[in-house]
């Protein structure tokens, strides 16, 4: 099964890719690895949600966030690439939390996106991986996280 097809069996569409809001490229392939610049989650306009994981947002609630998050980097793939059957692995994934003191769920919360790349690649989706916490990040927003895959030559 394709992942194009995966992903219908799942019943997730990916949207636009975001474009980028610094002088930043969505992604970069360096040999046989892309690398995906971290993404915020994005609500249907388009504009990232903001506020504090534990004050403004449950840990689940941002579990979610990164699952949207997940979306987004696919979509950022498949945009760089052509097809997402070009991913071969997914080898690393760096997830930061926007979260109050003392907050310690971090692992819970960058699960949504973990989660998901192993829906939608099974084991190719296993990687390793950093959930932090963050006293702040870019725009109050409360999931950030970037990702690199392992891809066949075209």
């Amino acid at each position: 099964m394709s992942i194009e097809d995966r992903l219908v069996a799942l019943g997730i569409t990916l949207p636009p890719p975001p474009a980028p809001v610094a002088r930043f490229l969505p992604a970069v392939q360096a040999g046989g690895l892309l690398f995906l610049s971290g993404l915020a989650p994005l609500h249907g306009a388009g504009q990232p949600y903001t506020g504090v994981v534990g004050s403004d947002y449950t840990a689940e609630q941002a579990q979610d966030f990164a699952r949207l998050v997940g979306i987004n980097l696919l979509s950022v793939a498949k945009s760089s690439l052509g097809s997402l059957d070009r991913v071969t692995r997914v080898v690393k994934v760096l997830g930061m939390v926007n979260a109050i003191p003392g907050f310690t769920r971090h692992p819970f919360v960058i699960d949504g996106c973990s989660n998901l790349f192993f829906e939608v690649f099974g084991q190719r989706g296993m990687h390793a991986r950093t959930a932090m916490g963050a006293g702040s990040l870019p725009s109050n927003i409360p999931v950030e996280i970037e990702a690199v895959f392992e891809v066949a030559p075209d």
